[in-house]
């Protein structure tokens, strides 16, 4: 009876397996710049199938040439994506983090609140398990504890560090002025400026939360793993930034991890259907 369920469910259980396995590479390779030479690879590999089913023989050896070699290519072409592809990985929460940092976001969430309110321009990105550092350039070092008087002093106006972005390493204020990297997403709207813009690309590249303070409408946003939430209210930030970085104390934390990537995919399926029904 074990050996039959064996062989009924095995295959089941692999597909399943190999599904997610896809869809979870597919979806971190549209939030990077592989996928393009990820579908070149694909194209080449579907000619070597091409040339070698039609015993066109010069072109299978080249491309067959090519195909020993690109492995060594793949690696080289493809580092920063390798690398964060294993971050990723081996991020995932063995033993619960209990390091508090409540009192930080509230710091956060009261110099949000007062740029909103004053309609100051803002953009912190919150560093998660991946380093903003090489991914930011003219970086201005500050090394200081988060507080709210800081955060406001830093956007203030006409303040030599105000028009760039605030990096957050822990309890920390580490960076400022920083230049993030741009999204070179075509789908987003013209309404956006360069502060989402810069959000959104730095959130594509890494796994940083992006807190953008709009200077024209005094609206808050975020930008998490090349989404755009707009317009949220300040109750909205505080849930989601604990959620994110206050880690509870608990040993099953792996489950919580797992819970939170499946509703995460969920929501990305469900927001994409909807924008192909609209």
């Amino acid at each position: 009876m074990i050996e039959i369920i064996k062989i009924i469910w095995r295959p089941v259980i692999e597909i399943i397996i190999l599904t997610v396995v896809i869809y979870y590479l597919i979806g971190f390779l549209r939030r990077t710049r592989g996928l393009p030479i990820v579908i070149g690879f694909v194209i080449l590999l579907i000619l070597t199938i091409f040339t070698t089913l039609f015993e066109f023989q010069v072109l299978a050896w080249l491309l067959q040439a090519f195909f020993a070699i690109s492995a060594f290519a793949i690696v080289v072409i493809l580092q920063p994506e390798l690398r964060r592809l294993l971050a990723e990985i081996g991020s995932i929460p063995m033993i619960a983090n209990t390091h508090e940092q409540r009192q930080s976001i509230e710091e956060i969430i009261k110099a949000v609140e007062n740029m909103s309110a004053s309609r100051i321009g803002a953009l912190i990105a919150i560093e998660n398990t991946h380093s903003l550092y090489e991914y930011v350039q003219d970086p201005v070092i500050v090394d200081c504890e988060i507080t709210t008087e800081m955060l406001e002093s830093i956007f203030f106006p006409n303040n030599l560090l105000h028009d760039g972005a605030v990096i957050i390493k822990g309890d920390r204020i580490m960076y400022a002025a920083c230049i993030l990297p741009l999204t070179r997403r075509g789908d987003l709207s013209k309404a956006l400026g360069t502060r989402h813009r810069a959000a959104i690309g730095l959130s594509e590249e890494t796994d940083a939360v992006v807190i953008i303070v709009s200077e024209e409408t005094g609206q808050i946003s975020y930008a998490f793993k090349g989404e755009l939430t707009r317009n949220v209210t300040i109750e909205q930030l505080r849930d989601y930034l604990t959620s994110n970085f206050v880690k509870p104390n608990k040993t099953n934390s792996v489950i919580r991890w797992l819970r939170i990537k499946i509703n995460s995919l969920l929501g990305v399926a469900i927001k994409r259907s909807e924008k192909l029904l609209i």
